[in-house]
């Protein structure tokens, strides 16, 4: 286990801190559940956001996100903005941001993103990237999508981890800008339903740091 930029301060949310979810590929909104509910408790706001089309562009998604992001933005409701994400949601939000940069952005937490490709994508490619163009575009080969994507280089941004990831690297996940970063053991969707999960983007999204407590308190994922 791996924790990057701990601190023992316990965070709470602030009035009106919406959290926009964004699940992975092959997954869904009702995946994103637990982690809600969690983060419900602890005093934010989540709105869980999700896709249907597997096979077209991660850039069609993202311009869909974009516009969600811009709605929230303008809604006199929200004070403070956060994202969560999962997986390819990670990308989905990095290429959303690369389009429109909402003014109340507070801070990003990201679940296993395959910032620098999915080596489980770079296998498929060949054989299933006629047709499901995502896993090209996930591929960790240097001129593709999710290499060539801009890194918003100034977000509030942090890293979770799986250490028994079957389809991101751990090197994978971390972003060529400066991060907070965390890895836990345990699954790739399995960071979706943890406790010890949900109790660091609480405190980063409160903190802007993983807090070592919420580490400490759980000492297996569940």
């Amino acid at each position: 286990m791996t924790v990057t930029n701990g601190t023992s301060t316990s965070g709470r949310a602030t009035p009106a801190a919406r959290v926009a979810l964004v699940h992975g590929y092959l997954a869904n909104k009702v995946m994103l559940a637990p982690l809600a509910v969690r983060l419900k408790r602890r005093g934010y706001a989540p709105t869980p956001w999700g896709y249907w089309n597997i096979r077209c562009s991660v850039l069609v998604h993202a311009e869909r996100f974009a516009a969600r992001l811009e709605a929230l933005d303008a809604d006199p409701a929200v004070d403070v903005l956060h994202l969560v994400t999962h997986s390819m949601g990670g990308i989905v939000a990095r290429a959303a941001l690369d389009r429109y940069r909402p003014a109340k952005l507070g801070r990003v937490v990201m679940l296993a993103p395959p910032n620098h490709g999915s080596f489980v994508a770079t296998r498929a490619a060949n054989t299933f990237g006629r047709f499901l163009e995502p896993v090209v575009e996930l591929s960790t080969v240097p001129g593709s999508l999710v290499n060539t994507l801009p890194m918003p280089p100034d977000l509030d941004l942090g890293v979770i981890a799986a250490e028994y990831d079957a389809l991101v690297s751990e090197s994978s996940t971390r972003p060529d800008v400066p991060h907070a970063f965390v890895a836990l053991p345990t699954w790739h969707t399995g960071l979706l339903f943890s406790r010890t999960v949900a109790d660091l983007v609480a405190g980063f999204l409160a903190t802007g740091r993983f807090l070592e407590a919420a580490v400490a308190r759980h000492a297996t994922p569940a």
